[in-house]
């Protein structure tokens, strides 16, 4: 082993509070998570020093030649599906269109459509065949907030801008690529159904249509109700601004709003008046008061302001502050999440408000599968990078520039495999996670943006509907569906997958993050939905309409009350 490589390893070691001298059996009884995840290849003897990503595991075959036959003879269907999706830009939970969209594309080919998983509207799984392994593809579909841009404009130029004299807001906007990202899962879970098909093959495609995935929140409460049970196999991707496979780990996460309750009053006369805005103030500086001696590197915690007030002179009798708060495992999310909790207490008290809060949801850090990543890459070397035009190149480094970053363009190959970095610092999240806690699971990341330019932002918005987007979707649907023929026509590749899943999850046991009894955020879908869908309102084990949350707190005083005048 490199002495480079132990030096990480002792960092890590020591990052996570376990010493110099631990090993992955040490952090294995101190945190099974975190040994199933970045301590397991260590405890398997595994080399990163000599590793070479294995050749000749992917295997033409007709059934892998009929699906991507298929894409190629579909790729306006399937972009368009995207294009779609990234023009109705709704916001998680609210997917209504877009939900529709992915489901009645895949209806036509042939899937039967079960609506409303784990009591979501707007989330589905389609069917495709039977018997044989069961493999799972995952489409998400949601928006964010305030990331509206016009498709193919090189400077921040929103598609929609909502006018207020006082406080201008962007529409919603797909930030993250999600467009992309549920068309080219449905893409592949049909060129799969076209391969079983025409070759006889005895296997189940499940494409499981996701909600709320920007908020953590759909699958969560999906795993919990057991939506994921009985496959063999989970096959996902990212938009990312490079092209490659990996079996890293993400960031395990809690969501949670915290409210605070006071009493209304003029601004101009404000003694006696308790802001909720004062309370969530506090506990924003509070919480940042933790971040020198109570976050590790491999912690993140973030949040926004709800509700602070409509104007400067009405003291806000309610203000909400939402946080998602980071770890590298369940375990160590709840360590932070405890001691933001108390500074929210302490707030509530300091600002002589009321505290109400929820937690909204929560989500594993995610298990990789080395068997399965390997499989992955040989598919991604033999289809090959997405292909870019020299217009897209200039595109991506007019983006770069308007950044501020490089102007280096987009890359034009898959990036080599290469094993986790020993020393975890932190990064996003995913709710893909729980479910490979569940089955083994097979992610790529393909170049949707350019490099330099982060998820989250206009600019990524700005191509995913364009021909960026589109190549790489298509690609998406190409590794995604040659993956998952192997799986199929090589029993041995998902054995060895199983295997592994098996050996990184022996002595774990995955328990939800979302306390028993939580019921989800969820919105009311409109009434031609609900019929579009044959759903009935409100589903089953849901409160409708949610309690209230009023602010009923007394005025304060600023002294003794005085006798009355008379």
């Amino acid at each position: 082993m490199s002495t480079e490589y132990e030096m990480n390893r002792r960092r890590l070691m020591k990052l996570f509070g376990l010493g110099a001298g631990a090993s992955a059996a040490t952090m294995l009884a101190a945190d099974p998570v975190l040994g199933a995840t970045i301590g397991y290849d260590e405890s398997v003897g595994f080399d990163p020093t000599t590793y070479r990503a294995p050749s000749g595991l992917a295997q033409d075959n007709p059934a892998k030649s009929t699906a991507l036959g298929w894409i190629g003879r579909n790729a306006s269907a399937i972009t368009g599906l995207g294009d779609q999706v990234w023009r109705h830009a709704e916001l998680s939970l609210r997917e209504w269109r877009s939900s529709l969209a992915h489901a009645e594309l895949l209806r036509s080919h042939g899937f039967t459509i079960e609506w409303g998983s784990a009591g979501f509207p707007a989330a589905f799984v389609a069917t495709y065949g039977s018997g044989g392994p069961v493999l799972g593809f995952n489409a998400e579909y949601d928006a964010l907030p305030g990331l509206s841009q016009k498709s193919g404009a090189v400077t921040h130029d929103p598609l929609v801008y909502n006018y207020d004299a006082y406080g201008p807001t962007y529409g919603a906007g797909h930030g993250d690529a999600h467009n992309a990202l549920g068309a080219g899962a449905t893409g592949a879970a049909i060129a799969v159904s076209k391969a079983i098909r025409q070759h006889g093959l005895r296997a189940t495609v499940k494409l499981f249509g996701s909600t709320g995935e920007e908020q953590l929140v759909g699958k969560p409460y999906a795993v919990k109700a057991g939506v994921y049970d009985g496959l063999d196999a989970y096959l996902d991707w990212h938009p990312f601004s490079a092209t490659l496979a990996n079996w890293g780990t993400t960031a395990a996460l809690a969501s949670a709003t915290f409210t605070f309750l006071g009493a209304a009053g003029h601004g101009g006369t404000p003694l006696g008046n308790k802001s909720g805005l004062d309370g969530a103030l506090l506990m924003a500086t509070m919480t940042e008061y933790l971040r020198e001696k109570n976050v590790a590197p491999s912690g993140r915690f973030h949040y926004a302001i709800i509700n602070g007030g409509g104007a400067p002179n009405v003291t806000p009798d309610m203000c909400s502050i939402w946080y998602f708060v980071r770890e590298g495992s369940p375990a160590r999310v709840k360590v932070l999440y405890d001691k933001i909790v108390e500074c929210a207490k302490a707030a509530a008290q300091a600002s002589q408000t009321k505290l109400s809060f929820r937690f909204n949801a929560g989500t594993w850090n995610s298990l990789g599968n080395r068997a399965g990543a390997e499989l992955l890459y040989d598919n991604m070397q033999k289809i090959g990078a997405p292909a870019f035009t020299d217009a897209d190149q200039q595109f991506a480094k007019s983006l770069q520039k308007a950044l501020g970053k490089p102007e280096v363009g987009l890359p034009s190959t898959v990036v080599p495999l290469t094993p986790p970095a020993p020393t975890y610092l932190g990064g996003p999240s995913t709710d893909s996670a729980d479910v490979s806690w569940h089955t083994p699971t097979i992610t790529a990341l393909i170049t949707t943006f350019p490099a330099g330019v982060p998820n989250h932002n206009w600019a990524v918005t700005a191509g995913a509907a364009g021909n960026i987007g589109h190549q790489a979707l298509l690609s998406a649907a190409r590794y995604l569906s040659a993956t998952a023929v192997d799986l199929i026509t090589q029993p041995e590749r998902l054995a060895a997958m199983k295997q592994e899943f098996a050996d990184r999850t022996a002595g774990v046991t995955w328990t939800s993050m979302v306390p028993d009894g939580t019921q989800p955020p969820i919105y009311e879908p409109p009434a031609d939905f609900l019929a579009k869908t044959g759903q009935q309102w409100p589903p089953a084990g849901i409160t409708w309409p949610v309690p209230q949350v009023i602010a009923r707190e007394q005025l304060g005083t600023t002294g003794p009350d005085l006798p009355p005048q008379t």
